[in-house]
């Protein structure tokens, strides 16, 4: 059919060059939907956007009067360099509930280089925590047990099974020891009396009492401060030997810096994996 029977023809509109995120939640909700909407515009477009706008994300762990402003540069670098399109990358924020082994880590793991590389100030972090508690990540296993509201997430796995799981990675590694990070104040004293060798990072950590909430609201006021500490906590729970955790968007994001999910167990509807 000839070209003036078809009409004129619609010219192709150039995606537009910034892309702009909003999703507020928690800190590593904020950043698996930041992940999720940059893979969605580079899967649809076959090219990067020139500029990622979060400055409205993060909303909760802004400094007072900083509310308009981006934070993004206090945890992470983005560097210049270009991603080619080889094809559809699989990733989306509901993946932080699937069995992360399933992922294709080569293919996301371009993204995290290019816009989750933790900033000078986190890495920094992340070398005093190292030096003060010397850590020896080849004898190293953390137990991460993030409770409180996930329970309306997804099913949380008890006590017992993480002790359970512990204990048979202490028998086949009768010199490991127990990095503990946790929200809830139970799960620390626990592991803390059952584990001599166990430690946490102390004055880095906030805890509450089993409850349908989270840190963050209860202590709002140090939230700026201390996601800066949960950041580069992750980025040391991502080096441990052997990492037992839970399913949710923080355990997505240890795996996703770690690179893969070797010498993770992971709890998922009500089973290890």
């Amino acid at each position: 059919m000839s070209s003036w029977l078809r009409g004129p023809q619609k010219k192709k509109q150039p995606p537009p060059t910034t892309l702009v995120i909003t999703h507020n939640s928690g800190f590593f909700s904020c950043c698996s939907v930041r992940l999720d909407k940059i893979i969605q515009y580079f899967n649809k477009n076959r090219s990067l956007p020139l500029i990622v706008d979060s400055s409205a994300q993060f909303e909760w762990y802004k400094p007072l009067r900083s509310h308009k402003a981006s934070i993004v540069d206090t945890y992470f670098t983005t560097d210049s360099s270009g991603i080619p399109f080889r094809g559809p990358v699989l990733y989306e924020q509901w993946y932080q509930l699937t069995d992360y082994k399933k992922l294709n880590f080569k293919a996301i793991q371009p993204f995290i280089t290019k816009y989750f590389t933790p900033s000078q100030q986190i890495q920094e972090i992340v070398s005093s925590l190292e030096t003060k508690y010397s850590l020896d990540y080849n004898n190293l296993c953390v137990l991460f047990y993030r409770g409180n509201d996930k329970a309306t997430e997804t099913e949380l796995s008890s006590y017992d099974d993480y002790l359970a799981k512990a204990k048979s990675i202490q028998q086949n590694n009768p010199s490991i020891q127990f990095l503990l990070q946790s929200d809830e104040t139970e799960f620390l004293e626990v592991f803390s009396k059952e584990f001599p060798n166990s430690f946490y990072f102390k004055d880095k950590i906030r805890h509450i009492k089993k409850s349908n909430t989270t840190v963050d609201k209860v202590f709002k006021e140090d939230n700026y401060e201390f996601s800066k500490y949960f950041l580069a906590i992750t980025l040391c729970m991502a080096k441990c030997k052997y990492i037992v955790c839970g399913s949710g968007n923080c355990s997505i994001w240890i795996a996703l810096y770690r690179g893969n999910a070797e010498g993770m167990y992971q709890h998922l509807h009500d089973k290890w994996i």
